[in-house]
């Protein structure tokens, strides 16, 4: 049985403009940065002679104890070297890395003042267990969909399986 959440990984092309992205513009704080070329982590990864540089970020209030001491982790493989492959979000393997936010709209500006790409604005949650809240998708450097999320002020205690859940 699973017992915590240990990190999400993302693997970048630029690790630096990686940790400039999440580390000035979303706040997280860098906790770690390695790199790693070793038997074991040619082993975890399925690639012979696997070189890795890794960056461990972590959110600024992060509750604590946690399972790790960060939230998220970024990979650039140097070898061996990957590729972009175009993805929708829709397709399957894809994935995204939801935010909690105290105001939407103001992150919403800042980042777009600093040249962040929104798939569109903040939408108000009118359906499912967050009624109430705002949401949008937005990207990092590499196409990864990231989201933010405003909670709506008070959510009821729910009971029983919801139907047209929300993000």
């Amino acid at each position: 049985m699973m017992q915590g959440i240990w990190h999400a990984g993302l693997h970048v092309a630029d690790i630096e403009r990686s940790i400039v992205f999440y580390r000035d513009l979303l706040g997280l704080r860098l906790v770690h940065r390695q790199e790693s070329r070793s038997p074991y982590i040619s082993q975890l990864v399925g690639f012979d002679d696997a070189h890795l540089l890794v960056a461990q970020l972590a959110l600024l209030n992060r509750p604590q104890p946690a399972a790790s001491s960060h939230d998220i982790e970024l990979v650039q493989y140097l070898s061996p070297r990957g590729s972009a492959s175009p993805a929708r979000r829709c397709d399957p393997g894809t994935a995204h890395l939801a935010f909690t936010v105290g105001d939407i709209d103001a992150t919403y500006t800042r980042l777009c003042e600093h040249g962040v790409r929104f798939v569109g604005p903040p939408a108000r949650i009118t359906a499912g267990v967050n009624t109430g809240g705002a949401t949008c998708y937005f990207l990092d450097p590499d196409d990864h969909t990231l989201e933010l999320v405003q909670p709506p002020e008070r959510q009821p205690l729910r009971t029983g399986r919801q139907e047209n859940a929300g993000p």
